[in-house]
């Protein structure tokens, strides 16, 4: 069980990953996070008022699975195989961190102000968890998939789109955590 909860190597998550992606390709799938909501919006049967959601939802079913998986993963993660003394977070992050007044994540992969169950208090935090939702999901449907999409299946099936995205995903990202995130914290 050791063996499992300690961190890999990076390698050993790519070599999973490439493999995962060549059977997709082989079988003819598509991998992609962000189109579950599409699928799921269809189920409800919204299609019939809306375009975008009619579609035939049920050849997905198994990237359903796959997002159940990941749940299921994320939780027997989080509570049975975690391991807080393998987690180690630059010093110049903490002290930026600081610097916007939030306290170090503690041997947690992310800090309890911005993560943990009290930021439900805060009518801010609500907010802010709204409109990055609301933003995410449009930006995900504008770019034609997630950054999961785009950066492991675009880019492993060599889509120019999916690198321009990739590409804008980081840029975005640079500029959210240098120039909006202080301006928010």
């Amino acid at each position: 069980m050791s063996f499992l909860s300690q961190t890999w190597h990076w390698s050993i998550s790519g070599f999973i990953i490439g493999l995962v992606m060549l059977a997709l390709i082989y079988f003819g799938k598509v991998f992609g996070m962000s189109s579950n909501l599409r699928s799921l919006c269809s189920m409800t049967g919204i299609g019939k008022k809306v375009p975008f959601f009619d579609w035939d939802w049920k050849a997905q079913r198994w990237n359903l699975v796959v997002v159940l998986g990941a749940m299921i993963g994320g939780y027997v993660a989080t509570h049975f195989m975690n391991d807080a003394t393998n987690v180690s977070i630059n010093p110049v992050t903490i002290q930026k961190l600081e610097v916007l007044k939030i306290d170090a994540p503690n041997s947690k992969l992310l800090p309890d102000a911005l993560f943990g169950n009290q930021i439900f208090q805060s009518p801010k935090m609500i907010l802010i968890l709204i409109i990055g939702g609301i933003l995410i999901g449009f930006g995900s449907r504008y770019a034609g998939g997630c950054t999961s999409g785009h950066a492991i299946s675009g880019l492993s099936n060599f889509q120019l789109p999916s690198l321009k995205a990739v590409i804008g995903f980081f840029i975005g990202g640079l500029i959210m955590v240098n120039f909006i995130f202080p301006l928010i914290f």
